[in-house]
């Protein structure tokens, strides 16, 4: 194992170190975490971003820092860095190991008590899982942006962001789903192309069916009206985005018939919403997905 430079015989920052040499190997990239689970704060040459930022931070810069500086921008699959003097301070005083998904190609959704786990069972596609104190990581092959609290407990960290390590999991890792990808879109800004009825239908599809039993296309349906009766601020948004999970998880296979989008449609008019700004927003879904 490679010598990690003025740590001493401190077993904890040995196995942090092990497990970041790991996890580089594998090609995920990692970074530690200090007491409290958050990232090393920077230091005095970054701080108040004074070095303009690592280059793929938000904001670009010119900052060529060697310490474990900016949160996820620092993590890195590279050896030579990971035990070097730089970050010899950070092992010393890590509590946690963490990784930047996005930079392996990885998705996370954070899934912060019983109730999200019990939501992404019953309506996301099965995939390796992780533990936690509170609940479980889900995680699936593919990047994509990341959202916080996208609903209650309920996080997406992929790229520019950070997960905390909690062993390899369990399960088969599957490719990251429409379903997991539509949670993050909001509400376009302006209105795409629409018809401006009252009513919508349900696509016709013609994919292999995912759903395996009736039971679970219920469930999905009634969990969507569950979520847009709930919502207590961003109507509009909660509304389209509910619509776009549905439609990318029981779109393309035909079950989903005109009695389901009526549902649908009478819990989002329940809330306020008008049938244009309903039709509207289910055109505006399907067009985001290409049917």
């Amino acid at each position: 194992m490679p010598h990690l430079h003025g740590v001493g015989e401190s077993p904890t920052a040995r196995t942090h170190l092990r497990i970041a040499l790991e996890l580089a190997a594998a090609g995920v990239p990692p970074l530690p975490l200090r007491r409290g689970k958050a990232p090393f704060g920077n230091c005095d040459a970054c701080m108040d971003g004074a070095c303009g930022g690592r280059p793929n931070m938000k904001t670009a810069g010119p900052c060529r820092c060697l310490s474990p500086c900016h949160a996820w921008a620092a993590a890195t699959t590279d050896p030579s860095v990971l035990t070097s003097p730089a970050w010899a301070q950070a092992w010393r005083q890590s509590a946690a190991v963490a990784y930047h998904p996005g930079g392996a190609t990885l998705t996370v959704v954070d899934l912060d008590n019983p109730a999200a786990v019990a939501w992404a069972r019953e309506t996301l596609p099965a995939t390796r899982t992780m533990a936690t104190t509170r609940g479980e990581h889900w995680i699936y092959q593919g990047a994509m942006r990341s959202v916080n609290a996208i609903r209650d407990g309920v996080d997406i960290k992929s790229t520019m962001a950070y997960a905390r390590w909690r062993g390899p999991g369990t399960g088969t890792m599957t490719e990251l789903p429409d379903a997991v990808r539509a949670l993050a879109v909001t509400e376009p800004s302006s209105v795409w192309p629409a018809h401006h009825g009252i009513t919508a239908s349900a696509p016709t599809g013609a994919g292999e069916c995912r759903h395996r039993t009736p039971v679970y296309l219920e469930r999905g349906i009634a969990m969507a009206e569950q979520r847009i009766t709930e919502v207590r601020s961003a109507v509009h948004a909660t509304v389209y985005r509910t619509f776009l999970a549905v439609l990318s998880t029981h779109g393309r296979c035909g079950c989903l018939t005109d009695a389901h989008v009526a549902r649908l449609f009478a819990a989002a008019q329940a809330k306020g919403e008008t049938p244009r700004h309903c039709t509207d927003a289910w055109t505006n879904a399907l067009n985001a997905l290409g049917m």
